[in-house]
C-alpha cells in the first residue's frame, strides 16, 4: 500500500501488514485529539522543609491541646482562667483550620510524625490524664503552667518559621501566631 504524506512530499510505502496496521492505529489515535491533561497536583515547590515541619508540628501541638482546654469548662475554679482557656480554644481552632489547608496544599501525608511526640509545650496523654484527676486550684495551676509552656513553645516555633520559612501564607500564619501568643502570655503572666 502507498500513502502520500504531504508534509514529507514523498510517498510512504508499506509492505509489511503489521507496520500498516500499527500506522493506521497511530493515525486514528492522532485524529482523536489531544489526551486530557493529567489532574493538577498540589505544588510543593513553594513549601520549604521548615514550612512542612512547622505545619505538622503545629497541627500536632494544637490537636493535643484541645482536650485539655475542654476540661477547663468543668474543672477550673477561676472564671478568668476559664474565659482565657475559651479564647485560646477559639484561636487554636482557627489556626488548625489554616494549618490543615496548608497541610493538604503541601501534599503532606495524613499520618503526622509529630503526633504524640514528647516535646516542650506538648500536652501528652499522661499530662491530660493528670489534669482529668484534678479540680479547682490544683487543676488551675496545671492548666496555667501547661498553657504557658504551650504558648512559649508556639512562639519559638513561629519565630523559627519567620526566620527560615519559604511559603508566604505559612509565614503569615506564624506572624499571627506570634501576636496571639504574646497577648495571651501577657495575660497569663499578669494573672496566673
Amino acid at each position: 500500500m502507498t500513502w502520500l504524506v504531504p508534509e514529507l512530499q514523498a510517498p510512504l510505502v508499506f509492505t509489511n501488514p503489521r507496520i500498516l496496521a500499527a500506522s493506521l492505529l497511530l493515525g486514528l489515535a492522532a485524529c482523536a485529539g489531544p489526551a486530557d491533561p493529567p489532574p493538577a497536583q498540589p505544588s510543593k515547590s513553594t513549601f520549604g522543609g521548615t514550612d512542612l515541619a512547622w505545619v505538622e508540628i503545629n497541627i500536632a501541638m494544637n490537636e493535643e491541646l484541645l482536650p485539655l482546654l475542654d476540661l477547663a469548662g468543668t474543672k477550673t475554679a477561676d472564671p478568668g482562667l476559664k474565659d482565657l482557656s475559651a479564647q485560646v480554644r477559639t484561636f487554636t481552632t482557627e489556626e488548625l483550620g489554616t494549618l490543615r489547608e496548608l497541610h493538604d496544599e503541601a501534599g503532606l501525608p495524613s499520618e503526622n510524625p509529630h503526633k504524640g511526640m514528647p516535646m516542650p509545650g506538648m500536652v501528652t496523654p499522661s499530662l491530660l490524664a493528670e489534669a482529668s484527676r484534678q479540680r479547682g486550684e490544683n487543676f488551675d495551676d496545671l492548666l496555667a503552667k501547661s498553657l504557658r509552656e504551650h504558648l512559649e513553645q508556639g512562639q519559638k516555633l513561629a519565630t523559627g518559621e519567620q526566620a527560615s520559612g519559604a511559603e508566604t501564607r505559612t509565614k503569615e500564619l506564624a506572624a499571627r501566631i506570634l501576636r496571639t501568643r504574646a497577648a495571651t502570655l501577657e495575660k497569663l503572666r499578669e494573672d496566673y
